[in-house]
């Protein structure tokens, strides 16, 4: 019964398939090699006998609690945080940039490499990346600016699922220049000029050129989304490695785009219809709601590519979007803020089964332990 209400997240199919996986990484980005030095000192002073999987999962619970903190001080972006809850918010992002960087280390320095690695890795990032995008809103306070926060906190969401669109299409993971490691110090930066100068800091106005401070972090996040989207879709739209150009699973290279593409337009429509203005009063709480469901859909598309399966369009994760949707259609009979809070709770259910159950069957089916030092499996990480 328990296996007809909530089926297995993986057929027999992808299960054979993570048999034959490997995980293949290039590039290195502009400051990746100073990084290396002291990750390469700081991996020595960890026990063999701890888990890399305790890492991944230790730097995602830094990323939310240090969000959460934020979100209660700033639930709409606006407000004044303690100085505390800034250096607190940039100190866990250095910490979990650290964990992340270890995790795959250690892997490879207990000859433990697994898919289950992989898979934890990656899903832990495309979570906390939903955690630094809200958080790196609440610091620099756009939420005086509905367009800007709604762009700003989908975007770092849209370039991490493309990340993973262009290696299903390519079969291996590509870093830029400019990357996630460069991004993490830059949002590092702006909660250490939040901490010193409140919130209230980027609404100074510059003299001579007469911008206000704020309109600098939107701008270096419009640079980097060209610069990664130019990066990933120059690599989806020029083939991939199946059959005629297609992607590992034989299928259209864009055929991901349709997943991302209705999330997102659920999202803007949402936030321009609503009657209440759903979206300006509580833009924290939006942005979690419709990350959760983005995170789901990174997470299924890291499995595709490691089974080399379909990526199938439905999906129990548009529930909560559809529920808001709805509602909205029917002239919000219940009112939206309830129906937001009844999304995150879906979503988040869903997301958690949905990770947890492709743990279980990975870990069933390799004979591993996912908190434990494992035999070497079928995938390695960076």
């Amino acid at each position: 019964m328990a296996r007809f209400l909530w089926p297995e997240p993986l057929s027999s199919a992808q299960l054979k398939h993570l048999e034959g996986h490997k995980y293949t990484a290039l590039g290195r980005t502009l400051l990746d090699p100073l990084c290396q030095l002291y990750w390469n000192w700081l991996i020595r002073q960890i026990p063999m006998w701890f888990p890399p999987n305790a890492l991944s999962i230790a730097g995602l619970l830094v990323n939310v609690v240090y969000t959460l903190v934020l979100v209660f001080y700033c639930p709409t972006a606006t407000e004044e945080a303690p100085a505390w809850a800034f250096i607190l918010s940039a100190l866990g992002l250095f910490a979990y940039q650290t964990l992340d960087a270890l995790d795959g280390k250690q892997e490879r320095r207990t000859n433990s490499n697994s898919a289950i690695g992989e898979f934890f890795d990656h899903g832990c990032d495309a979570v906390s990346t939903v955690f630094v995008a809200v958080g790196t809103c609440i610091s620099c306070g756009i939420g005086r600016y509905p367009n800007w926060i709604f762009f700003c906190g989908f975007i770092g969401m849209f370039m991490f699922f493309c990340t993973h669109w262009q290696t299903y299409v390519s079969g291996h993971i590509q870093f830029g220049l400019f990357d996630v490691t460069e991004a993490q110090f830059a949002i590092i930066t702006m909660y250490l000029m939040s901490a010193v100068g409140g919130v209230s800091l980027w609404q100074t106005t510059l003299p001579i050129i007469g911008l206000k401070l704020y309109t600098f972090p939107i701008v270096g996040i419009i640079c980097g989304g060209l610069y990664s989207c130019h990066k990933n879709f120059y690599i989806i739209l020029n083939g991939g490695v199946g059959k005629n150009g297609s992607t590992v699973a034989d299928t259209s290279v864009l055929s991901p785009g349709l997943h991302i593409g209705l999330i997102l337009t659920l999202a803007f429509i949402i936030f321009k219809k609503s009657s209440s203005q759903l979206f300006e009063h509580h833009p924290c709480l939006y942005l979690l709601a419709f990350g959760m469901v983005i995170a789901k859909l990174s997470n299924k598309l890291v499995v595709a590519q490691m089974t080399k399966s379909e990526f199938h369009l439905p999906d129990t994760a548009f529930v909560g979007p559809g529920l808001l949707f709805l509602n909205q259609y029917f002239n919000s009979f219940v009112d939206e803020y309830i129906v937001l809070w009844i999304a995150l709770v879906l979503s988040l259910v869903d997301l958690t089964r949905y990770c947890v159950g492709v743990c279980h069957q990975i870990a069933g089916h390799l004979r591993i332990r996912v908190f434990s030092i494992t035999p070497p499996g079928a995938a390695h990480r960076d």
